[in-house]
């Protein structure tokens, strides 16, 4: 598709304007929902708009959200800055995700890594790849013993009710930000992201989503339904559930024991 050509020159050139920020001096402020903002975000913002154009609605983090959209079949949905908490505390663990969707489903996705120079991409049909130097082929593992699988969370928004689910498979567990827990399980270096919290939005797994799927791997909610995107609700209401595939039925069963008790 020519857009992930452009999708790429858009995730490149906002990564090199984050670093820019990231290595001097800025603030950091609050948006609204408490949640954090810094120049970065919106400076991100403004080149990937600028260099996606005007010929898809965009869906972006940083922008109002017009419902305009809604009657537009092909939408990119955009997070200029992923991991925003990750850029403030300067653990270097934040991207840049573009994504492009079609009739409710990415059909192509990019996650930048400025610190890193790291690309991860896959376009639907096509498999997924990453950047580092060269471009390589990326896929998942096919663990499928739960004490044998690496699960991945949040450092910032991992709840002790998850914690305590994820300790309960047997897993091994280690903290990263943003969109690197599902660059991770898709390039095989980790088998399992779970996410029970109704904070995450569509442009917070679109990209992830195209890419994962692409990569051979499965994004759920933890009821094991469809996510669809563009949406007028764009939030993922049931949580989040990223895994190697082979494991991804499992976890959804014993998640649903568990909710039974309750």
């Amino acid at each position: 598709m020519p857009e992930l050509d452009v999708a790429i020159e858009a995730a490149v050139r906002a990564g090199e304007s984050i670093l820019e920020i990231y290595r001097g001096d800025f603030e950091s402020y609050k948006k609204s929902d408490d949640s954090p903002v810094t120049d970065a975000d919106l400076e991100s913002n403004r080149i990937i708009k600028g260099i996606l154009g005007t010929g898809h609605a965009i869906l972006s983090e940083e922008d109002t959200d017009s419902k305009s959209r809604l009657s537009s079949g092909t939408v990119w949905i955009v997070d200029p800055l992923d991991g925003t908490s990750d850029f403030v505390d300067r653990t270097g663990e934040f991207t840049v995700m573009i994504a492009l969707v079609q009739d409710g489903s990415p059909v192509l996705g990019v996650i930048g890594w400025p610190t890193e120079g790291k690309l991860f991409v896959a376009q639907k049909g096509r498999g997924a790849f990453r950047w580092s130097g060269k471009w390589d082929r990326i896929s998942v593992t096919q663990t499928v013993d739960p004490a044998r699988c690496r699960a991945i969370g949040s450092r910032h928004h991992l709840s002790d009710a998850d914690r305590s689910f994820i300790k309960s498979l047997g897993m091994s567990f280690a903290s990263i930000g943003s969109s690197l827990k599902v660059a991770r399980i898709s390039s095989g270096e980790a088998e399992a992201y779970i996410t029970t919290t109704n904070k995450m939005k569509e442009w917070d797994t679109a990209a992830s989503y195209c890419i994962i799927t692409e990569a051979g791997g499965k994004m759920t909610d933890m009821n094991g339904g469809h996510l669809v995107y563009n949406k007028a609700d764009v939030i993922h209401h049931d949580g989040i559930l990223v895994t190697n595939g082979a494991i991804h039925d499992i976890i959804l069963s014993e998640f649903k024991k568990k909710s039974r008790k309750y």
